[in-house]
């Protein structure tokens, strides 16, 4: 038996390490993890509520059209339910685009660095990836535009850029999409859209009145913490919707997933306290990092990167071994980078601590 010859050498996706794991390994008591931008202060209390309710059905299928929470959602967000798409977290969301609309020997264009499943899934299609060096850590996407041709099916923009934590401006995507032709799809991956309160961020929802070509991507992995849960949506133009909900499969998300998501939407404090404390936590780290000497890019999401002028590697396992979990530079295509989540304030300042040391070293 041979897979599909497109797929022999790709990559599997590696996640940040398990905090269980690193404390067996290393003999840790304590361990804190700040590599894969979850949330440090849970998810709302309303959605435990919520999943507690639904328990006792767990011997029902979920409902696939998740018609209650798009309901919920399409309210919150002022769209039709038709224009909303759920999965298993974005990620399938990116999958089912892929499945959906690209072909062998079609081009997908993306920034060189940014969140790999894009180029994964599209080259599980057997698609060609066409990667637009980032500009100062940003998507350049005059460069991206210049890449577009005939043989284009998609555009990926993920704001803020994973793993950089850049932002491009309401105006700058604008300014894409008036000269993008009409048949190429741009996504715009919005996973950190809850936490920015930029006066400049794209307004995605008014643009998608304007352009029917843009797909937005969001989750209720990262603000709304419900990570171990797998929920994300895309939203469009009914017709796009429609084409990408042909490919999904039956009942790809849980019922509990749907009642979680679905009261999480309703509690606005919880994501308006965690939106605060975000902040205070990028304005303390970057503070931190300014005495250290070290350079870092723009923090728009819940986490920074952040140029700690040495090889990530030691650096990475010097904080490892102090019990605090990074992302690795090393790993990312930013050799003397490493990716730091923002925690709670004791989180932060347990990792500035940690870093010190290492640094001292």
């Amino acid at each position: 038996m041979q897979p599909k010859a497109n797929i022999v050498d790709l990559p599997v996706y590696q996640p940040g390490k398990p905090i269980e794991e690193v404390k067996k390994e290393l003999g840790l008591a304590e361990v804190i993890k700040l590599a894969s931008n979850e949330n440090p202060f849970g998810f709302s209390e309303q959605a435990k509520v919520a999943l507690l309710a639904d328990l006792g059905n767990l011997s029902l299928y979920p409902d696939g059209a998740s018609v209650d929470l798009s309901a919920v959602l399409a309210e919150k967000l002022d769209v039709n339910s038709d224009q909303l798409i759920f999965g298993a977290g974005s990620d399938e969301v990116i999958l089912m685009i892929a499945r959906a609309f690209l072909r062998p020997g079609d081009e997908t264009v993306m920034a060189s660095h940014t969140f790999p499943q894009y180029k994964h899934n599209a080259q599980v299609e057997g698609a060609t990836c066409i990667e637009v060096p980032l500009r100062d850590g940003t998507h350049d996407l005059p460069a991206m535009l210049t890449s577009v041709n005939e043989r284009t099916r998609i555009v990926w923009i993920c704001n803020p850029n994973n793993p950089t934590g850049t932002m491009v401006t309401h105006s700058d995507v604008q300014s894409f999409l008036d000269q993008v032709p009409a048949s190429v799809m741009v996504v715009l991956d919005e996973a950190y859209v809850e936490y920015i309160d930029h006066p400049e961020f794209p307004n995605s929802l008014e643009l998608l009145k304007q352009y029917p070509n843009l797909v937005i991507l969001r989750t209720f992995s990262k603000i709304y913490g419900l990570a171990a849960l797998r929920i994300g949506y895309g939203i469009g133009r009914a017709a796009t919707i429609r084409s990408i909900n042909q490919v999904r499969e039956p009942f790809n998300t849980g019922r509990l997933a749907q009642a979680a998501a679905k009261a999480a939407l309703l509690d606005d404090a919880f994501i308006s306290f965690c939106r605060e404390q975000n902040r205070k936590g990028i304005d303390y780290m970057c503070s931190e990092f300014e005495a250290l000497g070290l350079d870092y890019f723009p923090a728009f999401g819940n986490f920074v990167m952040v140029d700690v002028k040495r090889p990530a590697e030691p650096v990475f396992d010097g904080l490892l071994r102090r019990g605090i979990i990074v992302r690795g530079g090393h790993k990312l295509d930013f050799p003397t980078h490493i990716r730091v989540t923002v925690g709670s304030q004791q989180q932060n300042e347990a990792f500035i601590q940690a870093l010190r040391e290492v640094l001292a070293q």
